[in-house]
């Protein structure tokens, strides 16, 4: 058997594999674009076919790079978290669209359980808000307005994405790991099990969900490779990312920069609570025994770089957004509230809606991109006064993901948060928690901290912006935001 760890890395507009060494060298890496479907406003859906057909086709260009399935060890999986697939146990195939983690169809529903006193409970039980981001609430949904899903009875399975991988790899195993199951709103925060109440709640049937278990084992084997693979660590994206940045001593905080934006800070072994309208969740689970963290969210990060460049045509390409921000000696007053779908942590306000405001004939095409990058430095301070206002205050920033690689943004998260600022070299750290993971379930590491040597080295950023400029500018963001917020 060899030492190679085959990544799996299903993101929410890309899947990829990414081949590792013990060292934490990326040796090679193969990506295929997703077709994000937008049936209609606040919609967001995926095709589990396209997903398992592009991931397959990524895993197989590396285990030919790898030189055959012998020199791979282990296959660990990493995934777009709360988005949710319904198939058939029978024929393994779809009965519905994946329901993306972005969509918002459930909002009604949400609302009318907040306003019937139901947050405060679920909540308690299980970390989260009830907010159409959840798993939880688009089942309630799909199973409230999709005949199909009923009409299969006992075949009917429901999974988050790692659970359909595994299930498609092995050809029937039903698992998650507990990260993923945490994400759910169907999961005891503190039990680590299903809730029979939350189920009930959420018309989810218990025999249609997967087994929870640990992130880093010995779960099942695929032979799709011309051999046999063991799949033996699973973790939630932004989950594998906090153990890729290697944030394992509570207080430790990384933020990482995709399609949305997610902070985690390391909480230690008790379940956290949130006065803030943070959430609390599972970091990871090992030998039984969880690791949970306090994480903020928000919805829009780089998908608004895409959205400048599709829909609206202000760029062709993101790698112009850094260029552009330079090019003016700052936003000229304007800004740019992301709320493309909704605003997550701290506002949990689905019905906002995105704006461009300061707008005068002074105003460029370049003002409008910078006030896009600023956003993110933006909500991110929302996020830290949330962060400290529950105690858990952030006295250094781990960032990652695909944004980060841009100076500028990297910089101007420095300056706005007011503190250090620390980027790996290798930016990908989703992926390497994911092998992380995959190298202790295989027997390569004995633990998190032995395994987190396969992390490199980084910069650090530190911040240069007058207070007074800083002031202003988060002043100048509060009116943006206030001006979207309903009612």
């Amino acid at each position: 058997m060899g030492e190679n760890i085959l990544v799996l890395d299903e993101g929410t507009t890309s899947t990829r594999a990414m081949l590792f060494a013990p060292s934490g060298e990326c040796l090679a890496s193969h990506s295929a674009e997703l077709t994000q479907h937008y049936p209609g406003p606040g919609l967001v859906e995926h095709d589990a076919n396209e997903i398992w057909r592009r991931t397959l086709e990524c895993a197989h260009a590396m285990v030919r790079e790898a030189g055959g399935p012998e020199q791979i060890a282990a296959i660990g999986i990493t995934n777009q978290r709360e988005t949710i697939v319904f198939w058939d146990k029978t024929t393994g195939e779809p009965l519905a669209p994946a329901i993306v983690w972005q969509d918002r169809r459930s909002a009604a529903l949400c609302r009318a359980w907040r306003d019937a006193g139901e947050e405060p409970g679920v909540q308690a039980r299980t970390g989260l808000l009830l907010d159409p981001y959840f798993s939880g609430t688009k089942i309630a949904w799909a199973m409230r307005n999709w005949p199909q899903l009923k009409g299969v009875g006992d075949r009917l399975a429901i999974g988050t994405i790692e659970s359909w991988l595994v299930w498609k790899l092995t050809g029937g195993l039903h698992v998650t790991d507990a990260t993923n199951a945490s994400r759910t709103l169907l999961m005891g925060l503190g039990s680590g099990g299903w809730s029979d109440g939350l189920l009930e709640m959420f018309s989810a049937p218990r025999e249609a969900l997967p087994e929870i278990v640990d992130c880093a084992g010995k779960f099942g084997t695929t032979r799709l490779f011309g051999g046999e693979i063991p799949i033996c660590g699973l973790a939630g994206d932004q989950q594998a990312a906090t153990i890729g940045q290697a944030c394992l001593e509570k207080g430790d905080t990384k933020a990482t920069y995709g399609t949305g934006a997610f902070v985690l800070t390391n909480a230690g072994s008790a379940p956290p609570s949130s006065k803030n309208r943070l959430l609390a969740t599972v970091l990871w689970q090992l030998g039984g025994r969880r690791t949970y963290a306090i994480e903020g969210s928000v919805f829009v990060a780089g998908s608004l770089v895409q959205w400048l460049r599709d829909s609206v045509k202000l760029i062709e390409t993101a790698q112009e957004t850094e260029g552009l921000a330079r090019s003016v000696k700052d936003n000229g007053g304007v800004y740019l509230v992301p709320a493309l779908s909704g605003l997550g942590a701290p506002w949990w306000e689905p019905e906002a809606r995105a704006s461009i405001s300061g707008l005068s004939f002074a105003a460029t095409r370049a003002h409008i991109v910078r006030a896009a990058l600023e956003a993110m430095a933006h909500q991110s301070h929302d996020l830290k006064a949330a962060f400290a206002a529950d105690g858990a205050d952030w006295s250094r920033l781990r960032i990652d993901g695909g944004m980060v690689t841009n100076d500028w943004i990297a910089q101007d998260l420095a300056d706005i948060l007011a503190i250090p600022v620390d980027r790996p070299d290798f930016a990908e750290t989703t992926a390497l928690g994911a092998a992380m993971l995959a190298g202790i379930g295989c027997g390569m590491f004995r633990d998190l901290e032995e395994a987190s040597r396969m992390r490199g080295a980084g910069l650090t950023f530190e911040p240069k912006l007058e207070e007074d400029q800083r002031k202003a500018r988060l002043a100048g963001w509060k009116s943006a935001v206030l001006g979207v917020l309903p009612g």
